[in-house]
C-alpha cells in the first residue's frame, strides 16, 4: 500500500509538472469532500485530512462535542474517548478527534477520483496561466497546427495559442507543421484554459527581434527612442548611442548589413530603415524622411491645431519623401509625432508668394527683398510654362522660403506669447468655482450647452477662455451664431460675478470664524492672568495679619522698645510727584537683640532713601 501510494503521488506529480504542495493540498480536500458524502456530515462541522505519504495512509480528523452519552456518533464523542486525545478535556468542549471509517481508502477513491483529476486540471490552469503572463511581451517560438479563416492556431508544448488574421503580416501564407516566431500579446482565462493572443505585426515584435539580433541593444548600450510600423511593408526605428563614440546605427545595421538581414528575412521582406534620434525636431524629421533629401524643414508648435511641419523637398525628392501610397510620410508622422506637410520648392515658393499679401507683416520684407521677389516671380512663371529651371532659380526660391516663413515663424511667437499673458489675466479674474460648474446648470438657449460639451466645452471658465481667447471657433458653431453668442457671453459674465461673489462672502465668514476663535483663545490666558495677582493680593494680605498676629503675641509676653505704634507712610511717586498712593500699614519684622536682652520690633521700608538703601529697609523702632 506505501508503495502503491507513493508511485501514484509522483506520477501524479510528473503528469501534471505541479508542486508537491499543490497535490497535496487537492488530495486533503478531496478526502474531506469524500468524508463528507460517505458519513452525510455537515458542512459546519470542521473536518480535516491527514494524507501520510511515507505510510501511505489517511486519518480524517471531524471536531465533536464531549458527552456522556453518544446520541449521533457524528458529531459527539465520549470523555473517556475525548481525553486519549487530550488529557484536559471536559464536558461540552469541542475535540478533533480520529474519526476515519472502515475501509476508507475504497470509499475515497471511488468519490474523490473525478474530483481530483478537476481539481489537477484547475491547478494545471492556473499554473499556465501564470507562467504565460509573465512572458507577455516576449517572442515565443511554436509549431502552426491548423490554418482557419479567421487566424491560425500555433502549439506552444503544452498551450495552444492563436494567431487572428489581424495580427499576422499581409504578406505571409502559412501551413500546418510551419515553425514560426511571435510576439505574446495577452493571455486571458477561460474555462477551457489561458487563451494566449500572439501577434507578428505589433512594434513589439520588431523591437524585440531587434534586442535578439543587436547586442547593443540588449545591453543598454543603444536605446530605441522608437518604432513606426506598416506591418509587411515598411518600418522605421530611432535610435540613440548611450555611451560616446558609437555609432547607434551602424550597430544595427552590422557588418555588411547582416544583422538587419536577418530581421528582415524573419519578417518576410519588410523593409527597414534605421536613423539616428535627434533632440532637434527639425532635424529629426529631416531624418524620418530618409531615403529623400529634404531642403528645409518649418515648425508649427501650436496648442490649438497641433504640430504641424512643413516640410521642402526638391523635385526629383517629392515622390520619395511621400513613398508609395504615402507609407514614408505616414511612418516619418507616427515616429516624430508631427504632422509632416511635404511640398517641393516650387509649391512652397507659390503659397509663400500668397501669404505676402495676406501678412502685413511681411511688408518690410516686400520692400526690401524686392529683387529677390521678382526672380522668384519669374522662376514660378517658367515653371508653369514647362520650362526647365537653373538650380540658381531654385536655390533662390529656397532661401525665399526660407525667409518667409522664418518671418511667420516669429509672428506665430509673438502671437502665442501675447495670447498666453492674456489667458493668465483671463484666469487671474475667474475664480475657481468657475471651472467646476459645469454647462449644464447653466440656462443657455436651446441646443447651445449640447453643443459647446461636443465641442470639448464643459465648464464656464472654459467656455469664458474660448470665448475671450477664439471668438471665431464658438462662431463657427452653427448651434450659435452671432446673437447667441452675446447672450453666451453675458450669461458666462453674470454667472462669473455671481460665482465671485458667493466665493467673497464665503472668504468674509471664515475670516470672521477665525478671529473669533482667536478672540476666544486670548480670552482664557488673559483670565488666568488677572486671577494670578488676586491671588497674590490675598496671599500677602494673609501673610501680613499672620505677622501682626505674631508680633502681637510677642508683644504681651516679652517688653517692647518705644515706638510699638503703628505709623501711616505715604510714598509719593517721584516722576509724577502729584499723585498720592493709597496709605497702608509698614511691615513689621520681630527679632531678638542678645545684647540688650530685649525684643526689638523693626519696620521694613521701601529702600527708597539712601539711609534705607544702606540698612536695607530696616528701621528700628
Amino acid at each position: 500500500m506505501r508503495n502503491e501510494f507513493a508511485l501514484a503521488f509522483n506520477e501524479v506529480l510528473e503528469h501534471y509538472g505541479l508542486p508537491r504542495e499543490s497535490v497535496l493540498e487537492v488530495v486533503q480536500a478531496a478526502m474531506v469532500n469524500a468524508y463528507r458524502k460517505a458519513v452525510n456530515a455537515s458542512t459546519a462541522q470542521q473536518v480535516e485530512a491527514n494524507v501520510d505519504l511515507i505510510k501511505g495512509t489517511i486519518q480524517i480528523l471531524a471536531e465533536k462535542e464531549i458527552v456522556e452519552s453518544v446520541a449521533d456518533e457524528r458529531t459527539e464523542v465520549t470523555l473517556a474517548d475525548a481525553r486519549k486525545v487530550n488529557p484536559k478535556a471536559e464536558l461540552g468542549e469541542l475535540i478533533l478527534v480520529d474519526s476515519t471509517p472502515e475501509d476508507f481508502g475504497r470509499i475515497a477513491t471511488q468519490a474523490a477520483k473525478q474530483q481530483i483529476h478537476q481539481k489537477l486540471r484547475d491547478a494545471e490552469r492556473e499554473k499556465q496561466f501564470d507562467e504565460w503572463s509573465a512572458r507577455k511581451g516576449e517572442i515565443v517560438h511554436g509549431t502552426v497546427q491548423s490554418v482557419g479563416p479567421t487566424g491560425i492556431t500555433v502549439s506552444l508544448g503544452r498551450a495552444e495559442a492563436a494567431l487572428p488574421k489581424r495580427e499576422q503580416l499581409p504578406t505571409e501564407r502559412y501551413k500546418p507543421r510551419d515553425r514560426i516566431r511571435a510576439v505574446l500579446m495577452d493571455v486571458s482565462k477561460t474555462s477551457r484554459g489561458p487563451q494566449i493572443i500572439l501577434s507578428r505585426s505589433d512594434r513589439n515584435m520588431l523591437r524585440r527581434l531587434l534586442e535578439a539580433e543587436v547586442p547593443e541593444i540588449y545591453q543598454g548600450m543603444v536605446e530605441i527612442k522608437g518604432i513606426a510600423r506598416e506591418p509587411g511593408l515598411r518600418s522605421k526605428v530611432a535610435v540613440a548611442a548611450m555611451q560616446p563614440n558609437l555609432d547607434p546605427v551602424g550597430a544595427c545595421v552590422g557588418m555588411r548589413g547582416g544583422r538587419i538581414q536577418a530581421i528582415v528575412r524573419e519578417l518576410h521582406d519588410e523593409k527597414i530603415d534605421v536613423i539616428e534620434w535627434n533632440p532637434d525636431p527639425a532635424s529629426f524629421i529631416a531624418k524620418a524622411l530618409s531615403p529623400a533629401r529634404v531642403s528645409g524643414v518649418y515648425l508649427d508648435d501650436d496648442p490649438v491645431r497641433g504640430r504641424t511641419a512643413l516640410v521642402v523637398v526638391s523635385e526629383d525628392q517629392l515622390s520619395l519623401a511621400i513613398g508609395r501610397e504615402g507609407v514614408n510620410a505616414r511612418l516619418a508622422a507616427k515616429l516624430t509625432g508631427w504632422r509632416v506637410d511635404i511640398k517641393s520648392v516650387a509649391e512652397a515658393a507659390a503659397d509663400a508668394m500668397q501669404k505676402l499679401g495676406k501678412e502685413e507683416i511681411l511688408a518690410p520684407f516686400v520692400e526690401a527683398q524686392a529683387a529677390m521677389i521678382e526672380q522668384v516671380q519669374s522662376a514660378l512663371a517658367r515653371k508653369a510654362e514647362g520650362k526647365p529651371l537653373p538650380p540658381e532659380d531654385y536655390s533662390t526660391m529656397n532661401q525665399f522660403v526660407t525667409s518667409v516663413e522664418k518671418i511667420l515663424a516669429e509672428q506665430r511667437e509673438g502671437r502665442r506669447k501675447a495670447q498666453t499673458r492674456r489667458l493668465a489675466e483671463i484666469r487671474k479674474n475667474l475664480p475657481p468655482s468657475a471651472y467646476v460648474r459645469t454647462l449644464e446648470s447653466v440656462e443657455l438657449p436651446q441646443g447651445l450647452g449640447p453643443a459647446l460639451v461636443a465641442a470639448g466645452l464643459e465648464s464656464v471658465g472654459q467656455t469664458y477662455e474660448r470665448a475671450m481667447l477664439d471668438p471665431d471657433s464658438l462662431l463657427s458653431l452653427p448651434e450659435v451664431g452671432a446673437r447667441n453668442f452675446e447672450k453666451l457671453k453675458e450669461t458666462l459674465e453674470n454667472v462669473i460675478l455671481d460665482l465671485r461673489a458667493d466665493e467673497k462672502a464665503e472668504a468674509e465668514q471664515a475670516a470672521a470664524e477665525k478671529a473669533q476663535e482667536a478672540a476666544a483663545a486670548g480670552e482664557a490666558p488673559q483670565a488666568a492672568g488677572e486671577a494670578a495677582p488676586e491671588a497674590a493680593v490675598e496671599g500677602a494680605v494673609t501673610a501680613e495679619a499672620g505677622a501682626e498676629a505674631a508680633a502681637g503675641e510677642a508683644g504681651a509676653a516679652v517688653p517692647v522698645a518705644a515706638g510699638e505704634e503703628e505709623e501711616e507712610s505715604e510714598d509719593e511717586d517721584e516722576e509724577k510727584g502729584a499723585k498720592k498712593k493709597k496709605k497702608g500699614k509698614a511691615k513689621a519684622v520681630v527679632e531678638f537683640n542678645p545684647e540688650t536682652g530685649l525684643t526689638v520690633a523693626r519696620r521694613k521700608r521701601k529702600p527708597g532713601r539712601s539711609k534705607d538703601l544702606l540698612t536695607g529697609g530696616l528701621e528700628e523702632d
